[in-house]
Parts: C-alpha cells; sequence; structure tokens
C-alpha cells in the first residue's frame, strides 16, 4: 500500500496531518481541535498573502499630506512670439478658503450625499470595504470609497493610478490610513472641499461657487451647495450649464438625502426642490489660454527643466517665451473648426441610414441635410459591442462602480438612461482632427491646434496621439532608395507583390485602383501612391534601413516595426514627428529638432536658460532637392493636386494619406518657409467615414491645410524651392512608347467632368455579421495627366461645390484603404 510522497525517507508533514485524522484510537473532540486548527492555517495563507502585496503597495503610496493653505503663488506667464500673453500657469489651490468660511450646509449636504459615516471610520469604510470585497470576489467590482480616499485620489492621481480595481482600491486606503492618522477630520474636510475638481477650469469650492453662481462659497445657500455636491458624482454629466434638467434633479435628490439624515426639514427641502438653479455662470480669467494643447505641450517640457533647478511654474512668477505665432494660431484654428464641422455633418448623414446614398453638392450638401437625419443612426443600430464598450470606458461607468452598484448593474443602468446615451453617442462619433505648422529652417512651432475645440476634447493630436500614417510614410523609403543612387527616372513595373513572411504567411499589397502592370518611374509611382511599387523598394532597401532614415529626419519618439508594411505606414506616429520630418526635406535635408520655447526668464527679467535651434544635415542636399520635386509631383498631377482648389498657387510639395478602413486621413504640405500638416479622423479607430471617397485624405486632412495655407500664403511671399537636380535616363523606346500610350489611354477614356460616379461612393450594405466592408472600391485608377486648370481663390472657408466633387479632379486619382494615398 502506497504511503504518499516521501522527503529524505520522510512523509510529508501534511499528509502526516490528513492520516491522522483516520486514527481510529483518536478521540472526536481532538479530530475536531485538528481540523479547526488546519482551517485556520489554510486561511492564514491567502491573509499572509494579502499582507505581503499590501506590504509592497505601501511605499509606492502618497505620504501623509501637507494639508496648509496653499503658498502665495505668483503664476508664470507663457507669451507668444510676438509678445502676446497665452496664458498663465496658476496653482489650481491657489483660492484656498478655510472651513469656518464654508456654510455648514454645504458640509451637510456633501456629508450626506457622500459619506454619510465620515466621522465614525478611520478613513475606511467597513462596511462598504467588506462588501466591495465579497462582490469583487463573486467576479464584480464594487466601490466603497470615503471622502478620505477621494482626496487621496483627488491630489494624487498619478501614484493611485487609474488601471487595476484591486491595487487601486488598496492604494486609497493606505493613504487615507496615513491621512487620518496625521489629520483632523476638519482638516481634512477642508482640504478635500478646497481641491475637489469641477469642470471649467474650475478646482475647488471657491472657483466653483464663483463660476457657476457668481459668489464666493461663504454666500452659497442650501439649494445652490446642494447642487454643486450633486455634481461630485459626475461633473461633466451633470453640469448645470449644459443639462440643467438633469443637474435640478441631481440637486434635489441631494436635497431629500439632507432630509434623511436630519440637516434638513421636509418641508424646506420640498420649498427648494421647486425653485430654480439660478446660475450665473461665467468661465474665471487667468485659466484660459488662447492656445490650450500647445500650452499645454509648454508646460509638460517646462516642468521638468523647473523641477531640476528647484523651481515651480505655478509659484516662481516664470516668464516663457515661445515660437507660435498667434496670427497664423487663429487661422489654424478657424480652418480647423470650419472643415471639422463640414466633415463632421458628412460623417453625421453618411451612417444615418440603411442604403444612405451619396448626395452631390460637396460637404455643403450634408451640412444641410443634416438637420434631416438622425446622426450615426445605422452605425448605432448595427453596433451593439460598441455601445457597451463606450459605455464601459465612460467616467460614469466608474463612477456608478464607485457608488457601489456591480458592473452589470451599473452598465444596465448606464445603457437605459437615455440622456446619458445621448451624450455617449456624441462623443464617441465626435470627429476629431489635429494641425500643426512649423518653420522648416528653425524647427519652430508655428500653429499648434490639438482638436476640434480644447473645451469638449482635451487630448492632444498633434504630440500625443499616435496613428498610422498611411501614405505619408512613403517619402521615407523614397529618400532610403535615393540614398542608395536610385533616380526619379528609374522603372519599376507596378505589378502584383508577394511578400514572404515566413511561418508559411504572405502578404500581397494592393493599390486603390487595378495594377496597370505597366513600368512606372519612381517619381511617378510617388505621385500616384502606387503601394506595389513602395513595397518592391522596401524589399530591395529593407526596412532596418527606411526606419533609420525616417529616424534621421525627425520620427524620433515612436516606434517603428521592423515589417514590410512599415514601407505603407502601419507603424503609429504623431502629426508633430511627420510635420518635422517633412521639415527636413524642405529645408535642404538639415533637421531641426520642433521648438516650442525659445527663452524662460525670471520674473525680474533675468535670462535663467535660451533655447537655440540646432540643425543637423541628415540628407544630402541632391536628396532632398530630388525627393521635393518628387512631393511636387503629388501635388501637381497626383493624390494632393486637389490643394490647387484652395488658392493655394506657389510652389509647394506634399503627399497624402489613408489607413485602412479610412480610419486614418492626413496630408503634409511643403512651403519653402512653412511646413504643415493635418490628421483627420475619430478616437476610437472602430468609427470611420462610411465612404472610401470621404474617407481619404485627399478629401477631408487636404481640406484643413487648404483652408489655412489658402489664406496665409499671400504672406510668405513668391519664394520658390531651388531647382531640382538633373537626371539623365538612357532613351529606351519601347518604355517611352509605353508611357505615351499610357497617357494617352488615361486622357482620352476618362469620364465627363461633374460629380462623382455614385457607384464609386455609394455605402455598400451591412450583412447579418456587421461586416465592416463599407463601400465597393473603385475599378481602376484613372490618373489625370493634364495640367490642373487655373481655380479662382474661395472667398470664403467653404470652397466651391465642383472644387470637392469632380469626378475628373478627385476621382480620377485614388487612393486606397490600404494605406495608399
Amino acid at each position: 500500500m502506497r504511503s504518499g510522497p516521501v522527503v529524505d525517507g520522510r512523509v510529508g508533514v501534511f499528509r502526516r496531518y490528513w492520516r491522522s485524522f483516520r486514527d481510529p484510537d483518536l478521540a472526536g473532540w481532538k479530530k475536531g481541535l485538528r481540523a479547526l486548527v488546519g482551517l485556520s492555517v489554510l486561511a492564514l495563507i491567502p491573509t499572509l498573502a494579502l499582507v505581503i502585496y499590501i506590504l509592497t503597495l505601501i511605499p509606492s503610496t502618497p505620504t501623509a499630506l501637507e494639508l496648509g493653505r496653499a503658498a502665495e503663488a505668483r503664476p508664470s506667464i507663457v507669451l507668444a512670439a510676438g509678445g502676446e500673453k497665452l496664458t498663465q500657469f496658476e496653482d489650481p489651490f491657489h483660492e484656498w478658503v478655510p472651513l469656518d468660511s464654508i456654510p455648514p450646509h454645504v458640509i451637510h449636504a456633501l456629508l450626506a450625499t457622500e459619506d454619510r459615516a465620515f466621522y465614525e471610520h478611520n478613513g475606511i469604510h467597513l462596511r462598504r470595504t467588506v462588501a466591495a470585497v465579497y462582490r469583487t470576489i463573486l467576479g464584480d467590482t464594487q466601490g466603497g470609497s470615503t471622502l478620505t480616499q477621494q482626496l487621496a485620489s483627488n491630489l494624487f492621481p498619478e501614484e493611485i493610478g487609474s488601471q487595476g480595481f484591486v491595487e487601486r482600491k488598496l492604494k486609497k486606503m493606505i493613504a487615507a490610513l496615513k491621512i487620518e492618522g496625521r489629520h483632523t477630520k476638519r482638516a481634512i474636510l477642508e482640504a478635500y472641499l478646497n481641491t475637489v475638481p469641477f469642470i471649467y477650469t474650475a478646482n475647488g469650492i471657491e472657483r466653483a461657487a464663483r463660476t457657476y453662481f457668481g459668489k464666493p462659497a461663504s454666500q452659497l445657500s442650501i439649494a445652490e451647495g446642494a447642487t454643486l455636491v450633486g455634481m461630485l458624482k459626475g461633473t461633466m454629466y451633470y453640469d448645470p450649464v449644459r443639462y440643467p434638467e438633469r443637474a435640478r434633479q441631481r440637486r434635489n435628490l441631494v436635497l431629500g438625502l439632507m432630509v434623511e439624515e436630519a440637516y434638513l426639514s421636509s418641508a424646506e427641502a420640498a420649498r427648494l426642490q421647486a425653485t430654480a438653479l439660478g446660475l450665473r455662470f461665467q468661465r474665471l480669467p487667468g485659466h484660459e489660454s488662447l492656445a490650450p494643447h500647445f500650452t499645454a505641450a509648454v508646460r509638460a517640457r517646462v516642468e521638468a527643466w523647473a523641477r531640476a533647478r528647484g523651481l515651480i511654474l505655478e509659484r516662481d512668477g516664470l516668464v516663457i517665451r515661445t515660437t507660435l505665432d498667434l496670427p497664423l494660431q487663429r487661422e489654424a484654428e478657424a480652418a480647423v473648426r470650419a472643415q471639422g464641422d463640414r466633415l463632421q455633418a458628412i460623417a453625421d448623414v453618411e451612417w444615418s441610414r440603411r442604403g444612405m446614398p451619396s448626395l452631390s453638392g460637396g460637404p455643403d450638401a450634408y451640412v444641410r441635410y443634416r438637420d434631416r437625419i438622425e446622426p450615426f443612426g445605422y452605425f448605432w443600430r448595427s453596433r451593439g459591442s460598441v455601445v457597451e464598450r463606450h459605455a464601459r470606458r465612460s467616467a460614469a461607468f466608474d463612477r456608478l462602480l464607485d457608488s457601489g452598484l456591480a458592473e452589470a448593474e451599473a452598465l444596465d443602468s448606464l445603457v437605459r438612461n437615455d440622456a446619458f446615451m445621448d451624450s455617449l453617442r456624441a462623443v464617441a462619433t465626435r470627429l476629431e482632427a489635429g494641425f500643426t505648422a512649423l518653420d522648416p529652417k528653425t524647427g519652430d512651432v508655428k500653429a499648434y491646434v490639438g482638436s476640434r475645440d480644447f473645451s469638449v476634447d482635451e487630448y492632444d493630436h498633434v504630440s500625443v496621439a499616435r496613428r498610422q500614417p498611411g501614405s505619408t510614410f512613403k517619402p521615407f523609403v523614397y529618400a532610403a532608395a535615393l540614398q542608395r543612387g536610385y533616380s526619379p527616372l528609374d522603372r519599376i513595373t507596378d505589378q502584383a507583390v508577394a511578400v514572404d513572411l515566413g511561418n508559411g504567411q504572405t502578404w500581397r499589397p494592393t493599390n486603390s485602383g487595378s495594377i496597370s502592370g505597366a513600368d512606372l518611374t519612381l517619381a511617378d509611382a510617388l505621385a500616384y501612391s502606387k503601394n506595389t511599387i513602395t513595397v518592391q523598394l522596401m524589399d530591395e532597401i529593407g526596412p532596418g534601413r527606411v526606419a533609420l532614415v525616417a529616424r534621421q529626419m525627425g520620427i524620433t519618439e515612436s516606434d517603428l516595426d521592423l515589417v514590410p508594411s512599415l514601407a505603407l505606414g502601419t507603424s503609429p506616429v504623431t502629426l508633430l514627428e511627420m510635420v518635422s520630418a517633412y521639415g527636413t526635406i524642405a529645408n535642404q535635408g538639415q533637421r531641426h529638432a520642433p521648438r516650442l520655447v525659445t527663452r524662460i526668464e525670471s520674473a525680474t527679467g533675468v535670462v535663467l536658460e535660451t533655447f537655440g535651434s540646432r540643425g543637423t544635415q541628415v540628407l544630402t542636399r541632391r536628396e532632398a532637392q530630388t525627393l521635393t520635386d518628387m512631393l511636387r509631383g503629388v501635388v501637381d498631377r497626383g493624390t494632393g493636386r486637389g490643394i490647387r482648389s484652395w488658392g493655394v498657387t506657389g510652389d509647394v510639395a506634399g503627399k497624402t494619406g489613408t489607413t485602412q478602413r479610412n480610419a486614418d486621413g492626413w496630408f503634409l504640405l511643403m512651403h519653402p518657409r512653412l511646413v504643415m500638416g493635418a490628421w483627420v479622423g475619430f478616437n476610437d479607430q472602430q468609427i470611420t467615414f462610411r465612404s472610401n471617397y470621404w474617407g481619404q485624405g485627399a478629401h477631408n486632412a487636404l481640406f484643413v491645410v487648404g483652408d489655412f495655407f489658402g489664406d496665409v500664403e499671400p504672406r510668405f511671399g513668391d519664394v520658390r524651392f531651388p531647382d531640382p537636380p538633373r537626371y539623365r535616363q538612357p532613351f529606351d523606346d519601347e518604355s517611352y512608347a509605353d508611357s505615351i500610350l499610357t497617357a494617352l489611354d488615361a486622357y482620352f477614356e476618362r469620364d465627363s467632368v461633374g460629380e462623382p460616379d455614385p457607384a464609386m461612393i455609394q455605402p455598400v450594405e451591412l450583412g447579418e455579421g456587421g461586416s465592416d466592408e463599407m463601400l465597393a472600391r473603385p475599378e481602376e485608377e484613372r490618373p489625370d495627366l493634364r495640367p490642373l486648370p487655373a481655380r479662382e481663390r474661395p472667398r470664403d472657408r467653404n470652397a466651391r461645390e465642383d472644387d470637392f466633387m469632380s469626378a475628373e479632379e478627385m476621382l480620377g486619382i485614388d487612393e486606397g484603404d490600404d494605406g495608399d494615398g
């Protein structure tokens, strides 16, 4: 008979313990005692593990808070290149008010709503915490945060973190115990009320009172205090400015909770519940910025510099001089706003219903039609999983978890809330854009627009967001080819390509249109954005060399995957990196890193630091001039020639870009004195333009750049890039004849001028499975080899109808959803 595992000749301790229960001579009470001891040991193991885990978290949690009043601050100011004040960096706790200045009814409303047992616990509400642990074990997460824990989160968001429910809750509990062990309940209440964040840059009860009611916190009425406290469940969702009825209902709920806690009589609550909100809303001066995304980027760069020198931006009164050109910034913001609104209308209408036809008349036709449809109605009806995913990502979902609801209950509550779902859908399907422009000779950033509206979307689509650049990445492949000795007149066959990826996998890139089989020059291949030829070049040069060239030219922050598809722009990058890299081309191959700040001075005018602009030659002048001329072809005869319809008449070069499923639209434009670029898309990459036509960078991002540069081009004068080097190609009568025949075929087989062929942009119905195939692709590519006719400059920001919808000029050269164009 087996006796179990033996270690060094001895039976294991746990097996001996188990066998002792089978001893017939052992008394029953002894067996019970041994069982109790065994269970205690088993329970002790996870307890010890939890204790050890908590001990490892303690060093990473904040130290006990210094809750005294914030020191007197001298805010640092940020100046544009012309000396205009852009903003100032103020201490968010600067308007600290003592607890004695806050009316008791505001405190009562807070305690009744957020933490009824505040005076009874030591920072941890034991009953709610046990309930949260129990529900977590069952698979659901549940809240239980006390005011002290919320204070820790408000002041130390990075240290507490936002990922990992258990770790976040434990860190908040540890921080709360530290706070409670050192400070009184009054001090904790005072700190909470002075640091709790509201929206509209109102931090703390004092700024909130002045923002919403035009009075100091000391003068808040019972109803006004209840309104502000009610907002804490969701400051944006219960914003009384945008959603007054929602805020009023929440205020009335807070008043009812005050009755339950005997802070208010039923009669008084009923009287107050019948009153209006009585808002006197005003944004407080000093916090707003004339270029909010730009100044946020400046702050991110300057803070580390200041910290290393023991300086505090909010208190030491620094003068930060920047490169921003305020007149150009205003033009850029106007272009992003105007074209963003028009492109939003297109997306709204395209996704409004099943079988929505294309509209003639350009973007303005979609703007006029938008009032007649439910924006993105068909999209949301056919994509239930997207709705749930966005609901789970929302701040409202997190707040419901913190309030005590399980995940399933919180999700169900949100989905059944029509007002919330309307708001969620509007945010998720909001088209976004980014734009920036810089001086290629210095790297000075002249304009910087991170989104359509900073107050709606603070996410920076210039230097923070990373998106696939599509065909705008192709110039790096051609730059590497020029370094290898290729000529723009060298020819490569436009043919089917099969790239062996290993493991039995093969990648077969295609063009947006048909594969012609013709021998094209590299100049034409780039102008018409031929994927097949670019991939063949990549195969000859190698991804490693192309990535190195891209890094030398300006892609310095983003990771580049060394795979064949890198040639078509599959590695995400930032818009600022791309514009900087194109600046290298425009500046004769000399790279200047983007510069936002030129000088920092003390409050007394002493220069503390000067930030220079040092150039590095990464391409030869011949290579840069050749590549510039090749990119001229893009705007003269290729995918970017629509830029001329915006009144741009000077010597410019550029490149369009579109990624798979139209998730990203790009356009970059180079002028000898200014290089600029725009990105257009949705924050959620599963939400895209429905049609290939409007999803192309030539028909969305190009509009933003065209609107901007069409207005400001006269400011930069009539300057030209240097003439390109001359290349000699041996005469090949067969290739020459083939190119002539190709040009003649393209010229005489064109469609008549007018609106785009509906068959080319007609939406394809989604199948029952919700296929992502939106539209039929064009059957063939018909490049227009004729000179672009001169056009009058648009009189306003809305270019003429035929500037957008001419099949001749806008559909004759197709971009693809595989990074083509």
